[in-house]
């Protein structure tokens, strides 16, 4: 199943299969190690579902969900 980050639930992982987005936005995701073929665990959302927190290369990173709706992933179990 493919799909884009926003709509990931806690603790579903994924492999990245495309970036979108604007440049600034597609390079900054980009320059945090969010390019095809990574694997992303979604870790946590805030009590208002912005921002998430993901795990991608071993380390944490935090989304706003404008970000994490240009993140296109196959789903994992």
């Amino acid at each position: 199943m493919v799909t884009t980050l926003d709509k990931f639930a806690i603790g579903q992982h994924g492999v990245v299969q495309s970036v979108g987005g604007e440049g600034k936005i597609k390079r900054r995701l980009f320059d945090m190690g969010i390019t095809p073929g990574a694997e992303v665990l979604l870790r946590k959302r805030a009590p208002l579902g912005d921002p998430l927190e993901i795990t991608v290369r071993g380390y944490e990173l935090t989304l706003r969900i404008t970000e994490a709706q240009c993140v296109t992933l196959e789903v994992r179990q």
